[in-house]
């Protein structure tokens, strides 16, 4: 099992006729990241039945959405995933960066093993090469090793920006839940992977 959810939960001000999940296409999502960067500035959003539409004052966009319904995401957060690793979000990017030149690139899969104060990283391939990092972390953890897909694990890190990040782990087979260390709105569940 190999995938990564994302979910973020925002309190907006303003008038809501009612609760409603959406789910907009994945290259939607970049371009509104696009637009909310830039300041603080008030937008205004519209949700049709197959349509989100969000404005600013100088730029309107607008996408269609998936139709369907979003999975259950609060049944594949990992519950009581205790052992906590803070750690250097951007320190922690390149380092997969790196090691993911050496992943297979079919699987993609890095090795992550946590231990007092450090964080190794691993990958191999069929060609028998190896990489290996490792990172100072904020962390007791001792002796959990748990094997992910490197992209999922970036792309998560990528939508996140507080600089200090935390991996919240159980055991070598749940997903990781990954979160800004200041903020624990932004969410993203990550499932590991057998290597």
């Amino acid at each position: 099992m190999d995938t990564a959810w994302r979910c973020v939960e925002a309190a907006l001000d303003g008038e809501a006729r009612s609760k409603r999940q959406i789910i907009v296409p994945r290259k939607g999502v970049t371009e509104l990241q696009r637009l909310l960067e830039g300041g603080d500035r008030v937008l205004e959003l519209e949700m049709g039945r197959n349509h989100i539409r969000v404005s600013r004052d100088d730029v309107t966009f607008t996408s269609k959405l998936i139709d369907g319904r979003f999975p259950d995401y609060e049944a594949v957060i990992p519950i009581g995933a205790d052992r906590e690793v803070r750690i250097d979000r951007e320190v922690l990017r390149a380092a997969l960066q790196r090691a993911a030149i050496l992943s297979n690139e079919k699987y993609r899969g890095v090795r992550i093993e946590v231990s007092p104060g450090q964080l190794k990283i691993s990958a191999h391939n069929p060609e028998q090469e190896e990489a290996q990092e490792e990172v100072e972390a904020d962390t007791s953890v001792d002796g959990l090793a748990v094997g992910f897909n490197v992209n999922y694990l970036l792309d998560a890190l990528g939508a996140l920006r507080d600089d200090s990040v935390v991996l919240a782990l159980r055991d070598a087979n749940s997903s990781a839940l990954v979160r800004e260390a200041a903020n624990e709105r932004s969410r993203h569940v990550v499932m590991p992977l057998r290597l």
